[in-house]
């Protein structure tokens, strides 16, 4: 079969320049190539995939014939070979190691962390107060993710050093990423900026494992469960350097995604007064004036639908994938070692899925709706094998800040906001007056 080769290919960049230049708008163009589309960034050739139905052929029913692609590869030297970038045996032989510091008990324990966190953070904020929010949120969701991963004393120099640097790391990393090899070689200061970040989050992180290594009491905290696991076939712990990436693993992945859609979701209450209303009452006859609890979460069922429609609305961009054996997708014949391009963004942006996709919806997310969904068509969090294992926690983390928060205040918009565009859609500038209610 023949797949159609997207329009904009120049010499040597290939399609790199017009999707770093037009970001959501080229990758939501190819939905009108075809179900796969041909692209190439720099020299190599991938293969761009627009349909649910073959996104969940790559994440869920053939996922064992994919490795992480190009872009896990371009953090790996740097962030180690955790979850969120390693493939096959070794990321079941972790996953499974990982698991338990994610069951219903310890999440239970997180939830304690965040409404703690979030309640310091709302008595800091004065009535009309105007401020950044998405600072405030990028500072908040590094304070949960590193309460939750370092309980001790020397934690707390980790966290500082996370809320330095994790961001940093993040921007400059899906650069790498998406440009050609040669790039990441120049001397220029977004190099010397990622290098210099990854330097001292490995340092801290080596620091704080080190001083835990041969302390076997359980502090309640993911570097606990983390140490104390044992693979189930050899009873062998991680090594010290697996434990170091799945650390960064976690306070890289575990920030960004919750730091985006607390800002966002607070965005889109102030811009959509109907939605404010729902959940403003929501919270008051839920909680009635007690702080939330993780037994509240399910019982907030409107403010998790606003949790999923900001998931749906402001996902990453991009994720990659390789054939580890020859595949079959969308009628072609895919060679191993092929790069497959998939994008959570297009997919929820799709109106044949998502009728007006740019509108602020929540009712898409009642149970009669949602069940309509074909699957592939919503991948917040990825699917199958490699879904991410911080899912619960970060829903979890969602719900309870934002309950915490409007129990409190109104958030009102003081100018309009402004959006970076990296791996996913960042807001700047997106300032807020603070209202007691």
């Amino acid at each position: 079969m023949s797949v159609p080769v997207a329009p904009g290919r120049l010499p040597f960049l290939g399609h790199t320049l017009p999707m770093l230049r037009k970001r959501f708008a080229f990758t939501a163009n190819l939905r009108g190539q075809g179900d796969l589309v041909e692209v190439h960034l720099g020299p190599m050739r991938a293969y761009f995939v627009t349909s649910p139905e073959l996104m969940h052929q790559v994440l869920v029913t053939d996922a064992p014939k994919f490795h992480k692609g190009r872009m896990y590869d371009k953090f790996r030297p740097f962030v180690g070979n955790g979850l969120a970038v390693s493939s096959g045996t070794f990321h079941l032989r972790q996953r499974r190691m990982v698991q338990p510091a994610f069951h219903r008990d310890r999440i239970a324990g997180y939830a304690a962390i965040m409404v703690r966190a979030a309640t310091d953070l709302v008595r800091e904020w004065r009535p009309g107060e105007v401020r950044r929010l998405e600072a405030d949120m990028q500072g908040l969701a590094v304070t949960i993710v590193g309460e939750a991963l370092f309980s001790t004393e020397i934690g707390k120099r980790a966290i500082d050093e996370a809320r330095r640097s994790v961001f940093v790391i993040i921007k400059n990393g899906i650069l790498r990423a998406l440009s050609p090899g040669f790039v990441e070689k120049l001397p220029i200061p977004a190099n010397r900026e990622f290098d210099e970040a990854i330097a001292r989050m490995r340092a801290i992180v080596h620091e704080v494992i080190a001083s835990r290594r041969d302390d076997d009491t359980d502090h309640g905290d993911l570097l606990s469960t983390l140490l104390a696991a044992r693979d189930p076939e050899t009873g062998e712990p991680m090594t010290e350097d697996e434990v170091f990436d799945e650390v960064i693993t976690l306070l890289t992945a575990g920030i960004e995604t919750t730091a985006l859609a607390l800002a966002w979701i607070f965005h889109e209450i102030a811009a959509n007064p109907g939605v404010q209303a729902r959940v403003l009452a929501e919270v008051d006859e839920v909680l009635a004036g007690r702080p939330v609890t993780i037994d509240d979460v399910p019982r907030l069922a409107y403010l998790g639908q606003v949790a999923q429609e900001v998931l749906r609305k402001y996902p990453l961009w991009l994720v990659m994938r390789r054939t580890a054996e020859e595949v079959e997708l969308g009628g072609a014949r895919l060679a191993p070692g092929t790069e497959v391009i998939l994008s959570p963004h297009t997919m929820h942006h799709d109106p044949a899925h998502f009728p007006d996709p740019e509108r602020f919806d929540p009712d898409r997310w009642t149970p009669e709706r949602a069940k309509r969904l074909p699957k592939g068509a919503f991948v917040p969090f990825g699917g199958g094998i490699h879904q991410c294992i911080g899912n619960h926690f970060a829903l979890t983390e969602i719900v309870t800040v934002v309950a915490t928060v409007c129990a409190h205040h109104r958030l009102v918009p003081d100018r309009p906001v402004r959006t970076k565009f990296t791996n996913a859609a960042y807001p700047y500038d997106l300032m807020m007056k603070v209202v007691p209610r």
